[in-house]
């Protein structure tokens, strides 16, 4: 589903599968073979791929038509998930507006990303289970179940589990971003 709208977002841009490979650090061979849909790209590589088509991530998937009421199934969620394991993000939105819904679960003592890192939107997180550290900048909030924060999404930023079990968060973004 990824692939061939990869190829779409690249050749639209006029790039090469080198030129793209060069501009996201990523090996040609894998880029091919995300095209092909012979490889499944990991949330690391998805991220990359936005950031250099500067497109939300979510849009990288195929198949979103525009509606004025979305019902999104909890069984047809979208789901997208670290190669290392510890963070796995699910779509509740339809991901074809200016807002993006997203539910997050950490495994314990994970991290959203090794690095914090920006982009252009805000967010909104809500801790549903467990504890939640996030830390924005130098700044680092400790949320309980029931708590939420507000910050802008140019600041560095991402989400921790502390704790021994697995947590579960919401994050809503606007404008949906990479």
């Amino acid at each position: 589903m990824i692939g061939p709208h990869l190829r779409e977002l690249r050749r639209e841009r006029n790039l090469t599968l080198k030129q793209l490979a060069e501009r996201t650090g990523l090996s040609t061979g894998l880029l091919s073979q995300v095209e092909r849909s012979i490889h499944d790209p990991s949330l690391e590589t998805l991220r990359r791929l936005a950031r250099t088509l500067e497109v939300p991530l979510f849009s990288l998937f195929a198949g979103e038509d525009r509606q004025q009421v979305a019902v999104v199934r909890r069984d047809r969620r979208m789901t997208v998930s670290s190669p290392h394991g510890g963070i796995s993000y699910t779509r509740i939105s339809p991901g074809s507006g200016r807002l993006e819904l997203l539910e997050g679960c950490l495994e314990p003592g994970a991290a959203s990303t090794d690095r914090p890192w920006s982009h252009p939107s805000e967010e909104c997180v809500l801790a549903q289970t467990g504890e939640l550290l996030v830390e924005v900048g130098e700044t680092v909030i400790r949320l309980a179940p029931g708590d939420s924060c507000y910050f802008d999404s140019r600041t560095p930023h991402r989400f921790v589990n502390p704790g021994a079990d697995a947590n579960t968060f919401l994050v809503s973004v606007t404008p949906p971003s990479y």
